[in-house]
């Protein structure tokens, strides 16, 4: 099942963000007089800033969460509040295009999606929103480019695995000078882990999120972050979950600890987890869970220059397997058969110059064994690989394929190979696995080169391998795509100096990835 919302109820969730004309909410933005006749709300009902996500030619998605007290539930009143919104053409608002009025839900933690349309292709708006006399941050977003446009680049940054406790979120500062068109998350957004006394910072709460209540404050504590509310309110995300937004290393309705949550409570959690997500993250009404399903895959187009493919390889997997002969199954599924055939479908189907796919975990082959034989993660790929490797023989009909993913804590990018079986097989495309924001925290640098160095004679489609917090940084163009892996010096401080770390290309027509 994926959980489609009815209609109905869409409508419903989706009336108060249709997009109204500029002479159509006389009222917006009242004067003094006007404001002080509202009814009053605490102060700091935006605490947790602006954002906005899943940009379109015509369109953007707005977010924000009205919240004065927000890792104690958020201390709104038990009531829908009307909450105005302005999207213009310059920071100063000046050139109104669109406002309206969106309504703040309680049922939806006063969480506040507002689906814009009818905006111009490939262009920089400002937004802001307005209740009870309160002014929001302004934002900036951009919409796609048309979609016949064939020329142009793109700066995308590819981000994951933040952590509150090992770590400040400094590398979105460095993301924030480099200005990029869209960041894309590819999960790990927070981590369900209890409270650390000897962590960086301490997470809210007593112990794990399992209640609405629990994960939405979890959240809101990770909104508070400087740098990641600085980022949000200056770039569209387009974003999915993996496992932590959840529980560690869950499979479908699958918990990692079986013995300790039974079905109806994990599916209980599942639940929760899913609706606090939703209503944090800049997504459409398309992403509106029902129960324990939430439809997260989907595709965003950036003219004929790039398609991106955004899986979900949680919700619809296999358990995990717990042997080599298990991970060779052909009966596991990553994606299930309907976001599969999704996947192919758009692949081979696609316009595009780039095709990209945003996959949580990693797609090529970790050989954790020294020497003869094989040792594989079995929550990545590679315990899929009857799937996996279909995958990588339909790659060699795809133009010039692409996967963006995170995970491991690590900065491990790679060719991916038709049959890792065969080491002569053919490069099929290439693989960024970024590094994490956080997670991991500072790292031992020698500690890490003696554990892994020696693993890389048995994995030598790995071109670069690196133990640094920070992110990917892509300049997608026609004939390549520049890659720079940006890293701070450390996240344990407010702050923290940027560097470039390495730089790659991927040239079109020619699979694989080069260290420039």
């Amino acid at each position: 099942m994926t959980g489609a919302v009815s209609p109905d109820r869409r409508r419903f969730l989706t009336a108060g963000a249709a997009v109204l004309g500029a002479a159509a909410s006389a009222q917006l933005w009242l004067p003094a007089a006007a404001r002080a006749a509202e009814t009053s709300l605490p102060d700091g009902v935006f605490s947790l800033g602006v954002a906005s996500g899943d940009p379109l030619p015509d369109g953007i998605v707005l977010w924000t969460r009205l919240a004065p007290d927000p890792v104690n539930g958020g201390g709104m009143p038990d009531r829908m509040v009307p909450v105005e919104w302005q999207v213009a053409e310059d920071s100063r608002f000046r050139k109104l295009v669109r406002r309206g009025t969106a309504q703040a839900r309680p049922e939806y933690g006063h969480s506040v999606h507002v689906d814009v349309r009818g905006l111009r292709a490939d262009r920089a708006y400002w937004y802001r929103f307005r209740t009870s006399g309160q002014l929001s941050p302004v934002g900036r977003t951009r919409t796609a480019p048309h979609p016949h446009s064939s020329g142009g680049s793109l700066r995308m940054a590819l981000a994951s695995c933040q952590n509150w406790q090992h770590g400040y979120f400094t590398p979105y500062a460095d993301m924030l000078d480099q200005d990029p068109d869209v960041v894309v998350f590819v999960g790990d957004y927070i981590y369900e882990s209890t409270p650390s006394a000897t962590g960086v910072r301490r997470h809210e709460g007593t112990g794990e999120p399992f209640s609405l209540t629990q994960y939405r404050n979890r959240y809101a504590q990770y909104r508070t972050d400087p740098d990641l509310a600085a980022m949000h309110a200056n770039a569209p995300f387009v974003v999915t979950f993996d496992d932590h937004e959840v529980d560690n290393d869950f499979a479908g309705e699958i918990p990692q600890d079986p013995d300790k949550q039974p079905h109806d409570a994990f599916v209980a959690r599942i639940t929760a987890a899913y609706q606090a997500f939703y209503e944090h993250m800049p997504v459409r009404a398309t992403a509106v869970p029902t129960g324990p399903h939430i439809r997260m895959y989907r595709r965003l187009e950036f003219g004929r220059l790039a398609r991106l493919n955004v899986l979900d390889t949680r919700q619809y997997r296999s358990d995990q397997a717990t042997s080599q002969a298990g991970a060779q199954d052909p009966s596991l599924t990553m994606l299930g058969a309907r976001q599969k055939q999704w996947l192919l479908d758009g692949l081979h189907d696609s316009p595009a110059r780039w095709n990209l796919i945003a996959s949580q975990i990693m797609m090529a082959e970790t050989d954790l064994k020294v020497g003869e034989g094989k040792l594989w993660f079995y929550d990545a790929w590679d315990g899929y690989q009857a799937e996996r490797n279909r995958f990588l023989q339909e790659f060699r009909q795809v133009r010039n394929p692409v996967v963006l993913s995170g995970d491991r804590h690590l900065t491990m990018i790679s060719d991916l190979k038709e049959d890792y079986a065969d080491p002569g097989s053919r490069v099929v495309g290439a693989e960024f696995v970024g590094t994490s924001i956080s997670s991991n925290g500072d790292q031992d640098q020698e500690a890490f080169r003696k554990e892994w160095d020696p693993r890389r004679p048995d994995n030598p489609h790995w071109k670069l391998l690196d133990a640094h917090r920070g992110y990917h940084l892509f300049d997608v163009r026609r004939d390549r795509i520049d890659a720079e892996v940006r890293v701070v010096d450390t996240v344990r401080q407010p702050t923290a100096a940027p560097s470039t770390l390495a730089r790659l290309r991927v040239e079109a027509g020619r699979p694989g990835v080069e260290v420039v």
